[in-house]
C-alpha cells in the first residue's frame, strides 16, 4: 500500500480541529498525525515528526497564521493548506497566504446540510491530497476512498448539444482552467496579456468570496481589467472574468456577442465553479472562435470539456509539467487526444494572442 499522508492540523478551535480530524480520517488515504492549537505547538510536534501537509487558520492567538506561514516556508518548507473562515475580509489574507507559499485555500466546514457538509468534505480532501503532491515526486498519488463518492459531469449543469455550426462574427475568446497552483499560474498569464487581448473568461478552483479579492489583486498588477465575474457580464476586449466561488459559469451567445451566465448547481467534476460546464458552454456556443488553456491543478476536471471543444473546432492548450505545480489537470486533458500543443507558463499568453487573431 502507498504510504498515507500525514497532516498536521493547526486552528485555535477545539470543535474545527475535531471536525477536520473526522473529515480528513474518512479517506483511507490520509493519517492525521496531530492537531495544535496555535503555531508554538504545532513547532514543537513538527520537530518531532516532519508532516507531509500542514492545515492552518490564519486567525489565531499567539502568533497569527501568516506569521507562521511565512516562518515555516523560509526555515522547513511544508505544503499548506489554508482553512479559513468565509468572511470575505478573510479573503485579502488568504491571497497573502498564497503569495508567501500556501499550496491551497479552503472554508472552513460550517455545520448545515448533510450535502454541504459531504461537498466540504469532497473539497477538503482533494485540497489535502494535492498540496501532498506538491513536495515533489517522491509522493505518490494517494488510494482512492473506499467509498468514492458520485462524480457528476456537466450533463448536471448545461446538456450536450450540438455547436453552433454558423456563427456570424470574427470575435474570438479565451476559456482558461486552473485548479492548485493556479492563482500564481494566471498572474503570470494574465500579466503578459496586451491591453487590447481577445475577451478571456476562466475558472479557478477558489472558494466562495476569495475570487472577488483575488480578481481585484489581479487587476492593481495587470494591464487588463480583472474581475469577478457577474451573471450577464459581457466578454469584453481587455477584460478576464473570473468564476465566483460557489457559483458555476458558462459562456452564452446573443447574436454576434458573448456574455457570461453565471448559476447555481450540484459540484460537476468534484468542483463548483467547474471547468467542465464553462468549456462545455464554450464548445456549445462559440465552437472554433475558442481559444481553450488547461493549466496546473489535481484531478481531471477540464478533460472531458476540452475534449468537446477541440471536437467543435476550437484551439486548445495545455500546460506543459515541468512549469505545473500539480500536473493533473493537463495531463488527464493530454489523454483525452484533445490538445493540439503543450507548452510552458510563460509561453500560453502569447499563443493564446496569436490564435485569437
Amino acid at each position: 500500500m502507498n504510504k498515507k499522508i500525514r497532516v498536521l492540523i493547526v486552528d485555535d478551535s477545539a470543535v474545527v480541529r475535531q471536525t477536520l480530524q473526522n473529515i480528513l480520517e474518512s479517506d483511507p488515504a490520509i493519517e492525521v498525525m496531530g492537531t495544535a492549537v496555535d503555531p508554538f505547538v504545532a513547532a514543537e510536534k513538527i520537530r518531532k515528526q516532519v508532516p507531509d501537509v500542514i492545515t492552518l487558520d490564519i486567525e489565531m492567538p499567539r502568533m497569527d497564521g501568516l506569521t507562521f506561514l511565512r516562518k515555516i516556508m523560509s526555515q522547513h518548507p511544508i505544503p499548506v493548506v489554508i482553512c479559513s473562515s468565509m468572511a470575505t475580509a478573510g479573503g485579502e489574507n488568504a491571497l497573502k497566504a498564497l503569495e508567501y507559499g500556501a499550496v491551497e485555500i479552503i472554508s472552513k466546514p460550517k455545520v448545515g446540510t448533510k450535502k454541504f457538509l459531504e461537498e466540504s468534505r469532497i473539497r477538503f480532501v482533494d485540497a489535502v491530497k494535492a498540496a501532498a503532491l506538491t513536495k515533489g515526486k517522491k509522493v505518490k498519488p494517494p488510494a482512492p476512498p473506499l467509498k468514492p463518492q458520485p462524480k457528476l459531469g456537466a450533463d448536471a449543469v448545461i446538456p450536450m448539444g450540438k455547436p453552433a455550426t454558423s456563427l456570424q462574427t470574427t470575435e474570438k475568446i479565451a476559456l482558461i482552467g486552473a485548479s492548485t497552483g493556479g492563482t500564481e499560474a494566471l498572474k503570470i498569464f494574465l500579466e503578459a496579456l496586451p491591453v487590447n487581448c481577445p475577451p478571456v473568461a476562466i475558472v479557478q478552483h477558489m472558494p466562495e468570496h476569495f475570487t472577488a479579492a483575488f480578481a481585484n489583486r489581479l487587476n492593481g498588477l495587470c494591464a487588463i481589467t480583472v474581475k469577478e465575474a457577474e451573471d450577464g457580464d459581457s466578454m469584453l476586449r481587455g477584460q478576464a472574468l473570473i468564476a465566483p466561488g460557489n457559483r458555476h459559469m458558462l459562456l452564452k451567445r446573443s447574436g454576434a456577442k458573448y456574455y457570461v451566465e453565471v448559476k447555481e448547481g450540484p459540484l460537476v467534476s468534484r468542483h463548483r465553479p467547474s471547468v467542465d460546464v464553462l468549456f462545455r458552454s464554450g464548445a456549445r456556443y462559440a465552437g472554433k472562435n475558442v481559444v481553450a488553456a488547461i493549466m496546473t491543478g489535481m484531478g481531471d476536471d477540464g478533460a472531458k470539456g476540452i475534449k468537446e471543444l477541440f471536437e467543435s473546432g476550437a484551439y486548445t492548450i495545455a500546460q506543459d509539467e515541468a512549469s505545473c505545480v500539480v500536473f493533473g489537470m493537463p495531463q488527464e486533458a493530454i489523454k483525452t487526444g484533445g490538445v493540439h500543443t503543450i507548452l510552458p507558463l510563460n509561453k500560453i499568453a502569447g499563443e493564446v494572442v496569436k490564435r485569437c487573431v
